[in-house]
């Protein structure tokens, strides 16, 4: 009988012991971080992984950096955000499953690999859509944006800001785009995006859809003709080294959405939520800050490279892809919604 009372006492101080060391460490406190005050234990910590497809010196590797600054600034250390860039964590389509399954945090892709989880963003894919940066992001930064932003939430993914890439323009080996007539019979990497793919067929392109990690080779070893990217990429990812014409088509503008799983956003305190949401936002002026500086400079530094850079006019390009309006613009699954698109038009008139 004293051996089982014994061996129940025993049992008793394990499951304490247990129990107490499944609390949380530490002593509850208060720390003020510019505006936001985060609470609870400072031994409390929050490792993040963050992943994006572009290179290592890209606005988005520089604004993700600006990021995991502000965001353990912010937090006291509390917040550790690891970036990743490159492909490390896998292609966007890899990365945003990754973020459904709970196996990555975090990742800031482009609109069109979105078009699977919700029609919403399509709009974006829209060609010549904006005639401006200032017009395209007054639409981003307005409700309707914040609308389109939040819209995949259901999907698993919580939409914190929108980065930027900016406007893309055509690239190839072969000679200077300047009218529509010029794309005939040119193979062009596009993303996967059908209505991206649309509006290069109707202009008389081969469009040929391909993983960006792919891109450099498929050009260098000359599998494609060319290829359509912001100047910000066509620098950090040395496409000028395999290409020898830019033509200034500006036919894309390319939002980022940067976006936390919904499933680990909604695990996180009230307080570290709202640390993470103010950092986004600054890091979001701070990467759209370095890509206007950048698009300044890069006409003269790949002209300095050899690269033969051409303005065009875009009117008949505009003419051209008229057909991709009245195909996609529409009420039906798969379709710019009617009325965000009419909504968009209000803003930039």
């Amino acid at each position: 009988m004293k051996k089982r009372i014994l061996a129940f006492a025993v049992v008793a101080t394990l499951c304490v012991g247990v129990f107490a060391g499944c609390q949380p460490t530490g002593t509850q406190t208060q720390t003020q971080t510019g505006d936001t005050t985060v609470e609870g234990s400072p031994d409390d910590e929050y490792s993040i992984r963050v992943g994006h497809v572009l290179a290592q010196i890209h606005p988005y590797q520089l604004g993700l950096e600006k990021l995991s600054e502000l965001a353990d600034e912010k937090s006291g250390g509390q917040i550790q955000i690891d970036v990743f860039h490159s492909s490390t964590l896998g292609n966007e389509r890899d990365m945003l499953e990754a973020l459904q399954l709970g196996t990555q945090e975090m990742v800031l892709v482009s609109t069109a690999v979105l078009s699977s989880f919700t029609d919403k963003f399509l709009v974006f894919d829209l060609p010549f859509l904006f005639a401006t940066t200032d017009q395209a992001r007054t639409v981003c930064d307005s409700e309707l944006g914040q609308e389109i932003l939040t819209s995949v939430e259901d999907s698993g993914f919580k939409g914190l800001v929108f980065f930027e890439n900016g406007f893309r323009n055509v690239t190839n080996s072969k000679a200077p785009i300047l009218v529509p007539d010029d794309l005939k019979g040119l193979k062009i990497r596009t993303m996967e995006s059908p209505m991206h793919m649309a509006a290069f067929s109707v202009l008389g392109a081969d469009p040929t859809p391909m993983a960006m990690g792919e891109l450099f080779t498929a050009l260098q070893q000359k599998t494609i003709d060319g290829q359509e990217n912001p100047l910000a990429i066509i620098e950090s990812s040395k496409l000028y080294e395999v290409q020898e014409f830019i033509s200034l088509t500006g036919h894309f503008y390319a939002p980022a959405p940067l976006f936390m799983s919904t499933t680990y956003f909604d695990s996180l305190p009230a307080d570290i939520q709202d640390v993470i949401l103010e950092a986004s936002r600054e890091a979001q002026a701070y990467e759209r800050g370095l890509l206007d500086t950048m698009n300044e400079e890069l006409y003269v530094t790949l002209t300095d490279r050899g690269i033969i850079i051409s303005e065009v006019d875009k009117a008949p390009f505009i003419e051209a892809v008229q057909p991709v309006y009245a195909e996609w613009i529409g009420d039906g699954a798969g379709l710019v919604e009617t009325d965000i698109y009419n909504r968009v038009m209000d803003m930039i008139k």
